[in-house]
């Protein structure tokens, strides 16, 4: 898979999440993926100061992500 198949996928699964994040006040952008295997996200909106964003990122993005993008390894929210 091409780094802008990867990207695209990243992209997919982002969109999947976002109504999600949407709806209680957040958000997510892509930040930047790097050698294809580690991504990095923000949250934004709402989700800073959620308590619950670290089982969001864990839970939702993560695995949404990597069902998308199996190579990808770690996912994480920079602030």
């Amino acid at each position: 898979m091409t780094t802008l198949e990867i990207k695209d996928n990243v992209e997919k699964a982002l969109s999947e999440i976002r109504p999600f994040l949407n709806s209680d006040g957040g958000d997510i952008t892509l930040v930047e993926i790097i050698d294809d295997k580690h991504v990095k996200v923000r949250l934004e909106g709402a989700c800073t100061s959620c308590s619950l964003s670290i089982s969001t990122m864990k839970a939702g993005v993560e695995t949404t992500i990597k069902k998308y993008a199996p190579q990808i390894e770690t996912v994480e929210n920079i602030s």
